[in-house]
């Protein structure tokens, strides 16, 4: 069994590298991508929810929340009772900020001195982070500039004092760099598999590979192993890129993100064989593999907040397998994470791999080609 198995992989990788056009669809467009949209991609935020430590409770701390209650950009998650909750918080991304009052504030500002005001920013998503940080600064210009005039106080009421945990700088590279580990892998991955069928089908080998002694489970294996060996290698080319071209730091426990891409590869791979087992054509399985391509990526919260997605959207980003990746990459990139924190996304990964792969085997034994 090993010796055709081993047989087979090799057959795919002949298959796969033996075209000039191949070699580079897998080499080149991740590199070109990682380049432009390394430098390029931004993204935006419309919804920020918000936890208040306020240790001052008087009249001047109460008129300042409430314009951020009023704020339509600003949603109040609630009301904190210890410093200590604050990165518990942040942490789990209960909140994206949270403003903590002094307990002299009110006092500082009637007796006419400068107040400070400390905002804490989650800033694993640096360009959420900074706009967050413009729409608490304009928020809190309005504050002074209302105070000031009603209490005849020259200067300036309130100093503000901003931290960014994760990313203190806020440097968005860090963030979409990062993303792009998982983007890339899933391209090149379902790329690779989604034509591997679909093109023996097209030039008439596939009918010869059923007939030979090899069991469809034996198939699926020998086909699925060059993707998931090709995916981990085009996550390794794109971290090593990201750290030592990009400086973006890797804090966390590098067995962690492994377990991750190769989870994420099998899922990757498992639905890329899915594509090619129901494709008759080359030209189906294209079409299919950016069919669920174009979504997995929308979904997957690399460009747009799941957060601020409808309730129904976020339900339906609990099957893609990119959003779990992109949470285990940034948690080992940016907040230092290892087992213990991402593995709450392993598993979901390995069910998604589970049942993709166990129907693309599905599809290979009762398909009739």
């Amino acid at each position: 069994m090993f010796t055709r198995l081993w047989a087979l992989t090799i057959k795919e990788f002949l298959a796969l590298f033996r075209d000039k056009r191949s070699r580079v669809v897998v080499i080149v467009p991740p590199l070109i991508q990682l380049l432009v949209f390394g430098y390029a991609a931004s993204f935006d935020l419309n919804h920020i929810e918000y936890a208040v430590l306020d240790r001052d409770g008087g009249a001047a701390a109460r008129e300042l929340l409430a314009r951020f209650e009023g704020a339509p950009s600003f949603a109040f998650a609630g009301h904190l009772r210890h410093p200590d909750e604050i990165a518990t918080q942040i942490d789990r991304r209960a909140v994206r900020l949270v403003i903590q009052i002094p307990p002299r504030f009110s006092a500082d500002l009637s007796a006419g001195r400068t107040a400070p005001l400390q905002i804490l920013i989650d800033g694993r998503n640096s360009n959420s982070a900074q706009v967050i940080n413009n729409d608490v600064a304009r928020i809190l210009a309005d504050f002074n500039r209302d105070w000031a005039q009603a209490h005849g106080r020259p200067g300036l009421p309130t100093r503000l004092i901003i931290r960014a945990w994760y990313n203190p700088n806020l440097e968005s590279r860090w963030f979409f760099v990062s993303g792009l580990v998982g983007l890339l892998t899933l391209v090149v991955t379902l790329m690779s598999t989604a034509l591997s069928v679909a093109r023996e089908r097209e030039q008439g080998t596939f009918d010869q590979l059923l007939m030979t002694p090899l069991s469809p489970v034996e198939i699926l294996i020998g086909k699925a192993l060059p993707g998931v060996l090709v995916g981990v290698f085009e996550a390794s080319l794109v971290l090593t890129i990201a750290v030592f071209w990009f400086a973006v730091p890797l804090t966390g426990d590098l067995g962690a993100l492994y377990a991750g891409a190769l989870l994420f590869a099998l899922a990757s791979v498992g639905i890329g064989l899915m594509i090619s087992s129901l494709a008759a054509t080359l030209q189906q399985a294209l079409l299919g593999a950016f069919l669920f391509m174009v979504p997995a990526v929308i979904l997957s919260g690399f460009a747009t907040p799941i957060d601020n997605m409808p309730p129904a959207v976020q339900t339906l980003t609990l099957i893609d397998p990119l959003r779990y990746y992109l949470v285990i990459l940034r948690g080992v990139f940016l907040e230092g994470a290892g087992f213990a924190q991402v593995g709450p996304q392993l598993w979901p990964l390995g069910l998604i791999a589970l049942f993709t792969l166990g129907a693309a085997g599905w599809l290979f034994r009762h398909r009739r080609y």
